[in-house]
C-alpha cells in the first residue's frame, strides 16, 4: 500500500468542485482542515475541532496551507503531514441489517439449502402470504407486519429480521469518541476471531441538530464468528482497537454533492491479500431499506449530541467467496489492504492487523482539551 495519500485517493471527475472536512497533523497536534478547489486550509484559528466548525457551518476563512497534491499527507508523518480520521468529537454510530432484502433472501437460501428450485418455492410462497413483492416491502409497514407473520408460520423469523422489516432500525454505537482510524492507517481485526470481514459502508455527518452536513466512507469491521455465536457479543464484535474506519476526507452537501447522491451511490471494495488472492464487491445504496435521513432520525430520535455525530448506514455486502477452507467463505488475514471506494466520495484505504498490534489509542478527550489549550486554540 502507498504511504501517501495522492489524488487517486479523492473522487473522480472533477473533485476540486466539492468541499471536503480532514483532520491532519504535523507533529504539534490535529489541525481541522478545509479542502476547497485543491486548496487545503487550517481551519484551526476559526474552530479548533472537525465537530466545532460543522456546529458552526465555518467554512470560511482559514489559512491556506497549499495544493493538496504537494502538501504531501502521509500515514506516518515523519516530520511531514499525516492524515488523520476526519472526525474527532462526534459520537461514532452505525446503522445494520439495513438491507432487508439481502437479509431476507440469506434466510431464504439458509431454508432452501442452496437449491435454487426450493429457493423460489420458498420466496413464492412468502410473496402470496402478503399479496406483493418481498422486495417491495417497506420497514414497519403493514406489509412487514403480515411477512413477518409469514416467516414466523415458516420457522423462519430471527430478530436480525426483526430490525431488518419491524419498525426500529438497528442504532448501536460503533465506538468511542476521538478512537477512529483514517485513510491509510492499519485497521484492526481481534486477534481471537478466525472469521471475520470488512464491511464498506458510507457514513453520514450530522450536527447536533441531526441535520445531515456532508458524507464519508467507512469500514464497520465485522467479527463473523463472536456476533454469529450471540447477538450479545455485539460490542465485542464491533468496538476493539482501531476497528473504526473513517475518510479520507469528509464532503459537504453542497450543489455539487446532495442526500440524492448518497442513495444512489455504488460502494465498491476491493480486498488484496499478501498470498495473492483478491476479492471484489459492491453496495448498492438504491438497495436501502430504510432511507438514510430516517436512519439519521432513528439515531437521535430520544438523544442528544452536542457535538453531532456520524451514522454508518450499512452495507449489501456479504462475502461468500472461499478463501482457503472451501465453505467457509472470506475472512481477514494479516496483511490485507481493503479498499473502500465511491466515485463521489473518494477511496478510503487501510491494512490490516490485529487491533493488539494495531497502534494504541492513547490520546482522549482530556488529552485533546490539553493540547488544544497549549496551542492557544481554546477560547471562552
Amino acid at each position: 500500500m502507498n504511504d501517501l495519500l495522492t489524488l487517486a485517493s479523492m473522487p473522480g471527475g472533477d473533485w476540486k468542485a466539492g468541499r471536503y472536512l480532514g483532520r491532519i497533523d504535523n507533529g504539534a497536534g490535529p489541525i481541522p482542515v478545509l479542502v476547497a478547489g485543491g486548496i487545503v486550509y487550517d481551519m484551526s484559528r476559526v474552530a479548533p475541532t472537525v465537530s466545532e466548525l460543522v456546529r458552526l457551518r465555518a467554512y470560511e476563512g482559514g489559512t491556506a496551507l497549499g495544493d493538496l497534491e504537494s502538501l504531501g499527507l502521509t500515514v506516518g508523518g515523519d516530520g511531514g503531514w499525516r492524515i488523520l480520521s476526519p472526525v474527532d468529537l462526534q459520537c461514532v454510530k452505525a446503522a445494520g441489517v439495513t438491507f432487508a432484502v439481502s437479509a431476507i433472501e440469506r434466510v431464504i437460501e439458509e431454508r432452501a439449502r442452496g437449491d435454487a428450485d426450493a429457493a423460489l418455492a420458498v420466496r413464492t410462497g412468502l410473496e402470496s402470504r402478503i399479496s406483493g413483492d418481498i422486495r417491495m416491502v417497506s420497514p414497519g409497514s403493514d406489509e412487514a407486519a403480515k411477512l413477518k407473520q409469514a416467516l414466523i408460520d415458516e420457522g423462519m423469523w430471527s430478530q436480525y429480521l426483526e430490525v431488518a422489516i419491524g419498525p426500529d432500525a438497528e442504532i448501536f454505537t460503533k465506538a468511542p469518541v476521538l478512537s477512529t482510524i483514517g485513510w491509510g492507517a492499519d485497521i484492526g481485526i481481534r486477534s481471537d476471531s478466525t472469521w471475520n470481514n470488512p464491511e464498506p459502508e458510507i457514513v453520514i455527518v450530522a450536527d447536533p441538530d441531526g441535520v445531515p452536513v456532508g458524507a464519508t466512507l467507512g469500514n464497520d469491521v465485522n467479527l463473523r464468528d463472536f456476533e454469529g455465536r450471540s447477538a450479545l457479543l455485539l460490542g465485542k464484535a464491533k468496538d476493539n482497537n482501531a476497528s473504526c474506519g473513517i475518510g479520507p476526507f469528509i464532503r459537504l452537501f453542497d450543489d455539487s454533492y446532495t442526500m440524492d447522491d448518497v442513495r444512489s451511490a455504488v460502494v465498491d471494495l476491493l480486498i488484496e491479500g499478501e498470498d495473492g488472492y483478491q476479492l471484489t464487491g459492491a453496495s448498492s445504496m438504491d438497495q436501502i431499506s430504510r432511507d438514510p435521513e430516517e436512519l439519521v432520525r432513528q439515531a437521535m430520535s430520544e438523544h442528544q449530541y452536542p457535538d453531532g455525530f456520524v451514522l454508518f448506514l450499512g452495507t449489501l455486502f456479504a462475502p461468500v467467496q472461499d478463501r482457503d477452507v472451501p465453505g467457509r467463505g472470506f475472512t481477514h488475514k494479516v496483511g490485507d489492504t481493503v479498499t473502500i471506494s465511491s466515485p463521489k466520495l473518494g477511496r478510503l484505504v487501510n491494512r490490516v492487523t490485529t487491533s493488539k498490534v494495531a497502534p494504541p489509542w492513547t490520546t482522549g478527550i482530556a488529552g485533546l482539551m490539553r493540547n488544544l489549550a497549549g496551542r492557544g486554540l481554546l477560547s471562552n
